[in-house]
Formats: structure tokens, sequence, C-alpha cells
């Protein structure tokens, strides 16, 4: 790591210069950084002798930002609530704090949360930015050298150490079907095995928990078809004799489709639990612990 020009700067000057140019009056600024006005003057001199530009310029309204010192301003509002944090291990603040968070989820995990997310979540953490990420066979790898933040996924796939996990809420499988099947309320074992399904790709081309499921009795279902999605995989079984099968609230979200029925899965095909997934490094970071009981809540929201 290249620190050379950080090794000769004093960090407290930049505190001075962010300070100034909200309040664009010195005096303000003194009063508020418990400072004299010849301080506060001669930390901006000193900012300007490192930056090699004037930063903050006079005008009939007070200081006003140079080019250069708008850029260095946009990068402070982000940097300094961030030093601070790490120095004082002090809580998270969405409001106020720039931050930005990469998740990892399955289809259905996305198709559920997010909403809730950008309902609730975001009007209040104005500053947070969320990137939302399709599950890939190096999720775990990702977690591992920090190129994701979190990951959520049902509970059946192998988490391995040391990434942390938690339950954030319970799930059951259900059967989406044509609105005219035969079914009745709940499918039989028999009439599962008799049809032919539509796969989703939840985890490296498989839709492991039915999978599983199914392998723990001996059976295996046909797949005829798989696709990436649920909601593309819902709009083909109208006018089809294909099994989708689903997590149940995410067949929620389709009971406006006259087009579909949802029927009970065979009692052999039991349910999961949805997993959010960290990895240790950043379990006490305070901006990480907010994100995880926003997720947290949310969970439980969807498991009232």
């Amino acid at each position: 790591m290249r620190v050379t020009q950080l090794r000769q700067a004093d960090l407290n000057l930049l505190v001075v210069f962010s300070v100034l140019a909200e309040e664009r009056n010195v005096s303000r600024a003194a009063k508020r950084l418990l400072l004299s006005q010849p301080a506060v003057s001669r930390a901006l001199q000193r900012m300007r002798d490192t930056f090699h530009d004037d930063l903050l310029v006079r005008t009939a309204k007070g200081y006003e930002p140079t080019p250069q010192g708008e850029r260095i301003l946009r990068e402070l509002e982000i940097m300094l609530p961030r030093l601070d944090r790490l120095i004082s291990g002090s809580t998270f603040d969405p409001v106020t704090e720039h931050c930005s968070f990469r998740i990892a989820a399955t289809d259905n995990a996305t198709s559920i949360i997010a909403p809730i997310l950008c309902r609730e979540v975001l009007p209040v953490a104005r500053q947070v930015r969320f990137t939302f990420a399709s599950w890939r066979g190096d999720v775990f790898e990702d977690l591992s050298h920090g190129r994701l933040d979190l990951a959520l996924i049902g509970d059946e796939g192998h988490v391995p150490s040391p990434l942390l996990t938690e339950i954030i809420y319970e799930e059951e499988l259900v059967c989406i079907v044509a609105a005219d099947a035969p079914y009745k309320r709940q499918l039989t074992l028999k009439q599962y095995l008799a049809a032919e399904h539509i796969g989703v790709d939840v985890v490296e081309g498989s839709q492991h928990i039915p999978e599983k499921r199914l392998a723990a009795y001996g059976h295996r279902r046909r797949t005829v078809i798989t696709l990436p999605y649920f909601g593309a995989a819902t709009r083909c079984i109208p006018g089809t004799k294909l099994i989708l099968t689903a997590p149940r609230r995410f067949a929620g979200l389709e009971a406006e489709n006259r087009k579909i029925k949802v029927q009970k899965a065979p009692e052999e095909i039991t349910g999961f639990k949805y997993l959010m997934i960290w990895h240790p490094r950043v379990n006490t970071d305070a901006a990480h612990a907010w994100l995880r009981s926003e997720i947290r809540r949310i969970g439980k929201k969807i498991g009232s």
C-alpha cells in the first residue's frame, strides 16, 4: 500500500475543510470546531498548499468551492464517516452516511425481499445503495474475498467454514399448475412423479431442494425444461400439463393470474429455511450489522 503522501498529511485538516465548506463562513466554522478564526484560516491555507488549489474562494455569499474543492468534498462525504467509525467503533447512521452493499441472492429471495427493502428501507436510508446479484457457483469465494457483503439462499446447500449463517424465515414448497389441471388440493407423490416438470436453476443448474427431498426416498422427477427464473417458469405453465415446484410466498405473488392455480406439494416435499450468510471479518462492522438487522427485520415480517 502506497501511503507516502498520507504520512505527510494532517487528517485534521480534512475535518476543518469539510466544516468550512459546509458553513461557508470562517467564524461559524471556528465556533463548530472549537477553534479560533486564525486557526481555521491557517488550516485552509495548509489545505491549499497540500492540494495546490484554492479549494474555497471568497464570494459575496461566503466561501464557494472550486471544481477541485467539489471533488474533494464528494470524497470526504464518504471517507470521514467511515474513518470516524473505524476509530470509534460507533454505530452506523444510514440517514447520513454513504455506504454500498453487494448481495447475492436466489431468484426467489430477490423477489420476496427486494420489494420490501425498496418500500421500507430505501426511503429512510437515503445514502445507502444496494446491488443484488444472481447466485453463482463462486458466491462463497466472493464472500471470503470481500467481493460480496451478504448472500441469501435456502439452507440445503453446504455453507463452508468460516462463513456465518442466520435463519431469516422459513418457507414451504407448493406446486403451480395450469388452472384446468385435474389435481385436487394436494398432489400425491405418485401424481408428482408421473408428471413432467419445469425446473429452475437455483444453484449450479439445479433446483436443489425438491431434488434432495425426492432423492431421500429414492425418486427423481422428470424435468423437461430448466429456466433461470421462477417468474419465467410460471408464465410457461398455462396451456400445459407441466408442474412448477416453487416457494409458497413466491407463488403468492402470482395469485391474480387466473391461468394458473397453486396446489399443495406432496407431503414428502417438505419446506426449508432461508439463510443470510456473511464472513466473520465483517461481523462487528457497524454498517454490516445494520444491514443484517434490516434483513432480519424483513425476514420476521415475511415469516409473520
